[in-house]
């Protein structure tokens, strides 16, 4: 059966918020597996290290598998120090987004974050010959290349993951975009990215909205919605769908989801409900199809 998976959170939700919305994934929603840590900003893991344990155990207790996942950007010693200790535990699974991780984890059994930017079966290859057991590709990679580089994922025995829900991951830098906006320091920032639990919005000249801010991190302004294409990425031999949380009811999203693909929902009933769930944001899904990602393109096929 395809599994549904919940990516790391990537906000600086409070320890509260984050503890309530772990509480109703193990509780209500219909995802096989949930990945945690922090992964785009080392100075929020603090907040909430002190209940990972307690979610974790919460999470397992309901039946889902937990995954650890490192930061994506390492440039400090102690982030360099957390991703070494992090590397070093043999369980829940860890998931690998930056070199530094790689090479702490060395060759024991890992997956790949999206942050790892696996593109092609020669670096799936690569990978899975140094411990990879498992490959989240990047949300950029258009419906070909997803094809050829989870094929080759899986003649290599690698589970394949796709994001199909949630803002994309455009880049990180080692500049926090969020305390430069607010004529704060990266190292005074005082935390302004807790104002913005579902990104900070940029805007263009002309007043049209083009992305979204989250530290670091640049993210699409639309929510990706690879809905309707699930039926092939499944064909495609893709066995994990990813789901990025947001600020919207991430149980229900999961029940459309796993509905449509079990094939309770039809796909264009499950797509309408998915949009009145995103509220007020644009769904998209340009890269898959070759377009540009904000773009949003109707299926051929029928649903």
């Amino acid at each position: 059966m395809t599994k549904l998976t919940l990516g790391p959170i990537a906000y600086h939700w409070s320890a509260e918020a984050r503890s309530d919305f772990y509480a109703r994934i193990a509780d209500e929603a219909p995802v096989d597996e949930v990945y945690l840590g922090e992964v785009i900003c080392s100075k929020r893991a603090p907040f909430h290290e002190a209940e990972l344990p307690a979610t974790i155990e919460r999470l397992e207790r309901a039946g889902k598998r937990v995954i650890l996942s490192t930061l994506a950007e390492v440039m400090l010693k102690r982030e360099r120090k957390a991703t070494d200790d992090l590397a070093g535990i043999d369980a829940p699974e860890i998931e690998i987004n930056n070199a530094a991780g790689l090479f702490a984890r060395g060759r024991r059994p890992h997956r790949i974050g999206p942050f790892m930017n696996a593109y092609n079966e020669a670096t799936i290859g690569w990978m899975a010959a140094r411990g990879a057991t498992h490959v989240c590709l990047p949300s950029e990679m258009p419906a070909p290349a997803i094809a050829v580089a989870a094929r080759a994922a899986s003649d290599l025995g690698l589970g394949v993951e796709v994001q199909v829900f949630g803002r994309v991951s455009l880049a990180v830098s080692a500049r926090c975009y969020h305390a430069r906006a607010h004529g704060r320091t990266k190292d005074n920032c005082q935390f302004v990215c807790e104002e913005d639990p579902d990104g900070m919005p940029l805007r263009s000249r002309d007043d049209q909205p083009i992305l979204r801010v989250n530290g670091i991190q640049t993210q699409s302004e639309s929510y990706l919605d690879l809905l309707p294409e699930t039926p092939q990425l499944v064909a495609d031999r893709v066995t994990h769908l990813r789901l990025m949380p947001q600020r919207v009811d991430m149980v229900a999203v999961a029940q459309v989801f796993r509905d449509a693909v079990d094939g309770r929902l039809s796909m264009s009933e499950a797509d309408a409900r998915l949009a009145v769930l995103s509220g007020d944001a644009r769904l998209s899904n340009g890269f898959y199809h070759g377009a540009a990602g904000y773009r949003r393109i109707a299926m051929a096929a029928p649903v």
